[in-house]
C-alpha cells in the first residue's frame, strides 16, 4: 500500500508541478520523507528481529501510511484550488506579494510565521505576467577588468532564465567597453541587444559629490541614467555588477505594472542596520526612511522621473545633506534614500527577495524559507564570497555555476521571438550554407566560419608605451596544458606581453585562481591576458595567435610559442635592433634562432657564448633537428655560431622561425587549426610581400621539453587528418597565386620538389 501511496503521490505532485512550480517545489520536501518509509519497509521484509520488535515497526509503518493518506489528500485540495483560481486574473493589490495558502508541508503551527515572512513567497496564480517577446531593458555601471569579469557572470545568470528579448545597457569607461563590446560581438546571443554609453561624459555630472564608498565615481553614475539614456526609454531594470538572478528577469520587469500613478523607483529595503545609525559609536548615516533602501536592483520609471524633474530633484537633495555629511558612504544609495525619505510617495517596495543581500551581519535570511524563495543574490558585501552567512555555501555554489556555466550553451533562440539577423549572422548563416556535409574535410572547413567567444583583457592591464616607438610585445598563444610555462617567461622578459588561452568557462576560473596566487604573474601588469572559448573539436591555433597579435599595443611583435624561454635581455637586445636595422622605414622579419633541450631542469645559459659551449657538450640542440631539420634549417646555425652581424636568409620550403615583426604584418591564415602547417604558412605570407628574413647573430630562444599535444597525436595517427591537411595545403597555395600572381608560383614549385 505504501508503494501504492507513493506513485500516485508522484502522479499528483507532477501535475502540482506544472500547474503550479513554486508551491510544488516547497511540496516535494515530502517526497524525502516518502523515499525514508520506503526504505524502512525493505528493511522490514529483510528484517531477522523480534516478533515484538516487528509489531512496533508494523504499527509506525501504518501510521505513517496514514500521514502519506492525509499528504495526498491535501495535494489534491491545492489541486482543486488551481483549477479554481488558474483562470483568474491576479489582484492589483496583492500582485506577485499574496501570503500563501495551505500546502501539504503548513499546518496549524505555521501561524506563527511573521507577516513579512508570508510576504516573501508568492501564488502561482498570481505570479506578474508581461507580453510574449516584449523586450526588457536592463542598464549597468561598469568601470574596470574586474568589473568586466562580474557583469559577464550576472549576463549569464540572466540568459540562463530569460524567455523574453533583452537590450543591455552599459555605462562604461573605455577599458569596460573595449572588453565587453568584443566579448557580446563575438558572443552573437540571438534577441540580445547592447548599447554602451561613455561614463567619461557622464563624471562631471557627480564628480562634485565627495564620495568614501569603494566604488568611487561610478558609484554615483546610476544618478545619471534619466539623462545618459535615451529620451525614449520609459523604463529599465537597474543592476550592480556584484548580482546573480535565480529567475526569470521577466518577473521583476512585470513588477512596473503594481507601479501607482506616482511611483517613480522601485526598491527593496536594505537588510542591514547602517541606515538606523547603531552600528557603532558616532556613527551617523544619511537619512533614509526606516532601515533605507538597497541600490543593486532598482526599477527605474523613467519617463516619469523625467517629468517630475528628477536631474534637479536629486541634486537639490545632495547639495542640502552635503552640508553636514560632507561626503556620501556608500555612493548613490544614500542619495537616494535622502530623497525617498523627502518623497516616499515615490518609492514602491520591492519583496526582499528581489535582492537577498549577502553583507555581513544582515537580515537576509528573512527574505526566505525556501530555495524556491530566492529571486536575486546581491554580493554587496566587499567581501564578496568570503562573507559570512549561514547558508553562504549554497549561495556560493549557486554563483559558482554561473561563473563556469559554459555561455555557447546560451546562444539560443527563443521560440516564438524571432530575432532579426545581423549582417555577420547572414554572412555567417551563407558559408555554412556553401559546405558541402558529405566533404572527407567538412570539419576542418566548419572550424574556420566558428566564432568564438572572446573575452580581452581577463585580468588587469596597464601599459604605458616607450616615447621612442622601438617597443617589442611578445605574442603568443596557450591551452591549460602550458599554464606552468607563465611565470618563466614573465622572469625572462620584462617587456609587455600578449597571450591568448584557450580555455573553457571554467578553465578561465581556474586560470584565474592561478594567476591570483602567484607573486609573479599579479605583480605584472603589462601582461595581456585574452580568452578564448572553447568550441568545436580541434584547437582554431591560429585564430587564438591572430587575437593575441591584434591586441599588442606596441609598434613591433615578438611572435613567439609559449614553451619558449627568451634569453635574458632580449627585450632591450630587440629594441635596440629595431632601430639598427631601420625597420621603420623597411619590411624585415627578424630571425631569433631557436634551440630545446630534453631537460625538464636546464640551467639557462646566460650568454651566447655559453650556449655554444652547452650546444657542443649535447645539453642543447638547434630546434627539432632530429624530427624536423627543414622547419629552422635556413636558420643556418652554422654561420649564426660565427655571426657577429645580423644576416638574410633565403625562404625555403616548410620554413618556421620565431621573427620580430612590424604589428600590422599579415595575420595568420585561420583555415590551419590543430597541428601542422599553422607557422609555416604565415612564414610563406610574409615571403610574398616581400619582407627580408634577417637573423639576429646575439639572439637566442631555448624550447622547454613538455608532453606531446592532443593535436599532434591525432596527425600522427589519422590519415584522414593528414589528408585534409595536405588538402588545406594546396587550397593556401591556389589562395596565395591569385593574390600574389607569378610570384607565389615558387612555393608550390617547392612544394612539389619535396
Amino acid at each position: 500500500k505504501m508503494h501504492h501511496l507513493y506513485k500516485q503521490s508522484c502522479r499528483l505532485f507532477e501535475i502540482l508541478r506544472f500547474l503550479c512550480p513554486r508551491i510544488a517545489a516547497v511540496t516535494f520536501l515530502t517526497f524525502e520523507n516518502r523515499a525514508k518509509a520506503l526504505r524502512r519497509i525493505s528493511v522490514l521484509k529483510c528484517s531477522q528481529a523480534t516478533p515484538e520488535a516487528r509489531v512496533l515497526e508494523r504499527a509506525v509503518l501504518e501510521s505513517r501510511v496514514r500521514e502519506m493518506e492525509e499528504e495526498n489528500r491535501q495535494i489534491r485540495l491545492q489541486l482543486n484550488q488551481l483549477q479554481g483560481t488558474a483562470g483568474q486574473p491576479a489582484d492589483g493589490g496583492n500582485y506577485g506579494n499574496a501570503a500563501w495558502g495551505a500546502s501539504a508541508d503548513t499546518g496549524p503551527d505555521d501561524v506563527e510565521n511573521t507577516a513579512e515572512e508570508r510576504a516573501n513567497h508568492t501564488e502561482c496564480p498570481r505570479s506578474p505576467t508581461i507580453l510574449k517577446c516584449e523586450l526588457i531593458h536592463v542598464a549597468c555601471v561598469c568601470a574596470g577588468h574586474n568589473a568586466s569579469r562580474d557583469v559577464v557572470t550576472l549576463v549569464k545568470s540572466i540568459l540562463f532564465h530569460r524567455r523574453n528579448p533583452l537590450h543591455f545597457h552599459f555605462i562604461t569607461d573605455a577599458v569596460a567597453n573595449q572588453i565587453l563590446s568584443s566579448l557580446f560581438q563575438s558572443w552573437m546571443v540571438p534577441s540580445v541587444q547592447v548599447s554602451f554609453y561613455d561614463a567619461d561624459e557622464l563624471k562631471s555630472e557627480v564628480s562634485w559629490i565627495p564620495n568614501k564608498h569603494y566604488s568611487g565615481i561610478y558609484g554615483l553614475m546610476k544618478l545619471t541614467l534619466t539623462k545618459a539614456l535615451p529620451s525614449d526609454l520609459t523604463k529599465v531594470i537597474v543592476l550592480d555588477t556584484d548580482i546573480t538572478f535565480a529567475t526569470d528577469i521577466a518577473e521583476l520587469w512585470a513588477i512596473f505594472r503594481k507601479f501607482t500613478d506616482k511611483q517613480v523607483i522601485g526598491l527593496v529595503e536594505n537588510q542591514s542596520d547602517w541606515y538606523l545609525g547603531n552600528l557603532w559609536k558616532n556613527h551617523k548615516p544619511w537619512p533614509a526612511l526606516g532601515r533605507g533602501f538597497n541600490t543593486g536592483v532598482i526599477l527605474l520609471y523613467l519617463e516619469r522621473l523625467r517629468r517630475i524633474g528628477w536631474e534637479q530633484m536629486w541634486r537639490l537633495t545632495a547639495e542640502r545633506e552635503l552640508m553636514s555629511m560632507l561626503s556620501t558612504s556608500l555612493a548613490d544609495q544614500d542619495i537616494f534614500n535622502a530623497f525617498i525619505k523627502q518623497n516616499p510617495v515615490l518609492v514602491h517596495q520591492l519583496p526582499c527577495f528581489w535582492n537577498v543581500q549577502l553583507s555581513d551581519h544582515t537580515r537576509s535570511e528573512q527574505c526566505y524559507t525556501e530555495v524556491s524563495d530566492l529571486k536575486v543574490i546581491h554580493w554587496n558585501s566587499p567581501k564578496k564570497l568570503r562573507v559570512k552567512n549561514k547558508h553562504v555555501e549554497f549561495f556560493r555554489n549557486l554563483y559558482l555555476t554561473f561563473l563556469e556555466y559554459d555561455g555557447n550553451l546560451l546562444r539560443r533562440e527563443l521560440f516564438g521571438c524571432p530575432s532579426q539577423a545581423t549582417s555577420e549572422s547572414v554572412r555567417l548563416q551563407g558559408a555554412l550554407e556553401e559546405l558541402d556535409e558529405d566533404d572527407q574535410c567538412y570539419d576542418f572547413r566548419r572550424e574556420r566560419i566558428t566564432v568564438h567567444r572572446v573575452h580581452l583583457y581577463f585580468l588587469q592591464y596597464e601599459y604605458t608605451p616607450a616615447g621612442d616607438d622601438t617597443d617589442v610585445t611578445l605574442v603568443a598563444q596557450l591551452s591549460m596544458d602550458r599554464l606552468q610555462m607563465l611565470e618563466a617567461i614573465c622572469k625572462h622578459w620584462e617587456g609587455p606581453i600578449s597571450l591568448a588561452l584557450y580555455m573553457s568557462d571554467a578553465e578561465a576560473q581556474q586560470f584565474l585562481r592561478y594567476a591570483q596566487a602567484s607573486e609573479v604573474l599579479k605583480n605584472r601588469k603589462n601582461v595581456g591576458y585574452h580568452i578564448v572559448y572553447k568550441e568545436g573539436q580541434f584547437y582554431p591555433v591560429n585564430l587564438v595567435r591572430n587575437v593575441a597579435l591584434r591586441n599588442a599595443n606596441t609598434p613591433y611583435v615578438f611572435l613567439a610559442d609559449v614553451d619558449f624561454l627568451p634569453m635574458y635581455g632580449l627585450y632591450d637586445y630587440l629594441r635596440k635592433s629595431v632601430v639598427q636595422l631601420d625597420m621603420a622605414h623597411t619590411k624585415k622579419a627578424l630571425v631569433v634562432p631557436a634551440f630545446e633541450t630534453l631537460r625538464y631542469r636546464l640551467s639557462f645559459p646566460k650568454s651566447k657564448a655559453e650556449l655554444l659551449s652547452m650546444l657542443d657538450m649535447g645539453t642543447l640542440y638547434t630546434f627539432r633537428y632530429h624530427v624536423w631539420t627543414k622547419g629552422h634549417a635556413p636558420t643556418n646555425y652554422a654561420k649564426w655560431r660565427t655571426a657577429t652581424t645580423p644576416y638574410k636568409v633565403e625562404w625555403e620550403a616548410d620554413f618556421e622561425p620565431y621573427v620580430v615583426v612590424k604589428r600590422d604584418c599579415p595575420e595568420y591564415d585561420q583555415r590551419f587549426v590543430g597541428f601542422g602547417w599553422n607557422k609555416v604558412s604565415h612564414i610563406m605570407e610574409l615571403d610574398a610581400q616581400e619582407y627580408d628574413l634577417m637573423v639576429l647573430p646575439n639572439a637566442f630562444m631555448i624550447h622547454m621539453p613538455h608532453a606531446p599535444s592532443f593535436d599532434i597525436s591525432k596527425f600522427r595517427s589519422s590519415p584522414g587528418y593528414r589528408y585534409c591537411l595536405q588538402t588545406l595545403k594546396e587550397e593556401f597555395h591556389q589562395d596565395l597565386s591569385r593574390k600574389y600572381g607569378a610570384a607565389a608560383l615558387k612555393y608550390l614549385t617547392a612544394q612539389r620538389n619535396i
